[in-house]
């Protein structure tokens, strides 16, 4: 047998990780744009799905944005066809951005059209193409909203029936795999349009800061997110044991919550704001300072107004949230 191309093999040693876990048998539903990310993904899925017996159906999601969106989705569909999938299946999607802007909004849309796709299959993990590079852009774009390690911490390698096997695998690479496998991934013009501050980050910032400070700065960045992921596990089991400590019928306890560290305390009001409906997208730290003021600084003050049309005030000891407007 020849050997692989590198950018081909490893492809296909983060989809092997990725899958290592299922059963002979089970099915993987993998995602698919038609960019060269997701294109090299489903192929590899593909060549690893036949060595471990498991089934892959591919899919893909129209978000009706860009005119002849109909017409690239039975594209995709036909090179996931042609990549010998067990089963095609194409969905569109209707996005609504009202709160939140489009990025989020057809996120939002994708994720559960996908979530559908999996259940009506049975299928045991849905793939995704996001790369390293897409994750180190995550990360600055955390920075920029100075939202703490949570954001810091990127995109999660899995969670619920979602995995990511490309991590580790370069923009770079998922193209040059495709060129290798003969591949003709879809130039999605939102990807050059810098009216998305996602896509100044990768046509700009990066590469200024690949020139100013060396090469490698991806790389670093999404190791960063990796170490920062692996605490943020951590916090997150000890907020969750706190919040329930600090739950009480009408809110949190401020008792409890002024005996804890400032930064679990701040976790738990994050989470308890995001529960009470605040949109996650607009809390900011500067919120959750007025929140904590509510418990170690009170001095009588009203209320505190977050967004998504809640409230928050204190009273006998505790802190409630309360739907206004």
């Amino acid at each position: 047998m020849a050997p692989q191309h590198p950018a081909v093999a490893a492809v296909r040693l983060g989809v092997r990780r990725a899958l290592a876990d299922l059963d002979p048998g089970a099915t993987v539903l993998v995602a698919c744009s038609g960019g060269a990310d997701s294109l090299a993904l489903a192929a590899a899925t593909v060549a690893e799905a036949r060595a471990a017996s498991l089934r892959v159906v591919g899919a893909t999601v129209d978000h009706g944005l860009q005119d002849g969106s109909a017409e690239q989705a039975a594209r995709v569909v036909q090179q996931l066809a042609d990549l010998g999938v067990d089963e095609t299946v194409g969905a569109r999607v209707v996005v609504a951005a009202e709160g939140t802007g489009p990025e989020a909004a057809a996120r939002e849309a994708r994720y559960g059209v996908l979530g559908e796709m999996a259940r009506h299959f049975s299928a045991a993990a849905v793939l995704l193409g996001h790369t390293l590079d897409d994750q180190a852009e995550t990360v600055l774009l955390g920075l920029t909203r100075g939202a703490g390690a949570r954001s810091l911490a990127g995109m999660r390698r899995s969670f619920e029936v979602f995995r990511r096997p490309l991590l580790d695998v370069t923009r770079v690479q998922t193209e040059t795999a495709c060129v290798v496998l003969g591949l003709e991934p879809w130039a999605d013009p939102h990807n050059a349009d810098d009216r998305f501050t996602r896509v100044r980050v990768r046509t700009r910032v990066l590469p200024l800061l690949e020139e100013e400070l060396g090469p490698g700065v991806a790389a670093t960045l999404a190791r960063t997110a990796d170490q920062l992921r692996r605490d943020t596990a951590y916090l997150d089991q000890v907020t969750d044991a706190a919040l329930a400590t600090a739950t009480v019928p009408t809110g949190l306890s401020v008792a409890v919550l002024a005996d804890l560290h400032e930064a679990v305390r701040l976790r738990v009001l994050r989470a308890a704001a995001l529960a009470a409906g605040a949109l996650p997208a607009e809390l900011s730290s500067a919120h959750l300072d007025d929140l904590d003021r509510l418990v170690t600084a009170w001095h009588g003050q009203k209320w505190v107004d977050l967004p998504g049309h809640l409230r928050a005030s204190r009273s006998d000891g505790v802190v409630g949230f309360v739907v206004v407007g």
